[in-house]
């Protein structure tokens, strides 16, 4: 195995690039001095709350580095795919922005969120217009891409946008369902995570050049990778360092979310009281730490764990099935070892 010093030159190479990709995409002189791209360029990172330019903290990049190890890894040249990277970067970031106003949530990485600055509508708009120019961008494919390897790709992003709003639906509509099973809690984060990592890997693999069986075994990588990485995000939302992850410990269990956590409590000797502290019409911060009590009282930690060692190993063994070229192949799995053992 390389070290990680060897995916975080990876990384340094090729991560300016799509940001490179994405700042060019979301150059608009028609409306250079107005806020909409603005607004975007904060949420991304690029200006801070004034729209003057800054440098504040922004996403691991994740999804383009699956799509550029990928293609690397089944023997493709990852300079190649770079629209592609930055379009997926850009529909992450699009769901995030809706995922804000939806939660209701105030800050995403120590900072306030889009609407909490300009208001819900028009953060909205601003994740549509991110949506928009994530397509707009996977087709600068063209031409360095065969026109059926451009549809492909097109097909398989279209597919993981459907599947992260069917993903993201269940997931509001758990927070006020009395009664959520771990089958359904799984196909939800099938939906709203795993399906993305899951379309990167497919994504960077299928321009690479993989072969039909490559492209089979990288996508139950990524799956299973997406759904490991969804469960230890349920995790750090309850259990994480607030000043590590941005986001208040609190907020998920206020929001009364259906994670993994929550639900195996709900559904075990503590689900009574759980639930009926759930049930308070007014459900504030100081009933955060009886919860705290009741998940720690069902095991709800360790049983969390536990999922994300399962689906760990399933992702590891599908990326050995996948024969990939080194050592791109010897990259994907340290970037998948580093997503599973962060604090963040």
């Amino acid at each position: 195995m390389l070290s990680f010093s060897a995916l975080s030159n990876f990384a340094a190479a090729y991560l300016p690039r799509v940001e490179q990709t994405m700042r060019q995409a979301l150059a608009s002189p028609q409306l250079a001095e107005g806020t909409h791209y603005a607004m975007m360029r904060y949420h991304l990172g690029w200006l801070d709350e004034e729209f003057r330019p800054a440098q504040a903290k922004t996403g691991k990049g994740i999804r383009p580095l699956l799509c550029l190890l990928s293609c690397a890894a089944v023997g493709g040249d990852p300079a190649t795919v770079l629209p592609a990277a930055a379009a997926l970067e850009m529909l992450h970031n699009f769901s995030l922005v809706h995922d804000d106003v939806e939660d209701n949530s105030p800050t995403r990485r120590h900072r306030p969120t889009v609407w909490a600055l300009w208001g819900q509508p028009q953060a909205i708009n601003v994740g549509d217009a991110l949506f928009a120019h994530a397509f707009r961008t996977l087709l600068d494919l063209a031409p360095a891409a065969a026109p059926d390897q451009v549809i492909d790709a097109m097909q398989r992003f279209v597919h993981a946008c459907i599947a992260l709003t069917e993903g993201q639906h269940l997931d509001m509509d758990f927070e006020t369902r009395a009664n959520v099973t771990t089958d359904e809690y799984l196909l939800m984060i099938r939906g709203k995570t795993a399906a993305l990592l899951a379309a990167s890997v497919e994504i960077g693999a299928s321009l690479g050049g993989a072969q039909p069986a490559q492209l089979a075994a990288l996508r139950q990588f990524g799956e299973s990778l997406g759904l490991a990485f969804q469960i230890q995000d349920d995790i750090l939302g309850i259990w994480g360092d607030e000043q590590m992850t941005g986001k208040s410990a609190a907020s998920d269990i206020l929001a009364r979310k259906k994670s993994l956590p929550v639900l195996y409590a709900l559904n075990g000797t503590q689900g009574a009281a759980l639930r009926e502290l759930y049930a308070h019409a007014r459900f504030t911060a100081d009933e955060v730490p009886a919860v705290l009590d009741r998940l720690a009282a069902a095991g709800a930690r360790p049983y969390a764990a536990s999922l994300v060692e399962t689906y760990s190993m399933a992702a590891l063994q599908a990326l050995h099935e996948a024969d990939l070229v080194l050592p791109a192949g010897d990259l994907l799995r340290d970037l998948a070892l580093g997503l599973l053992d962060r604090q963040t």
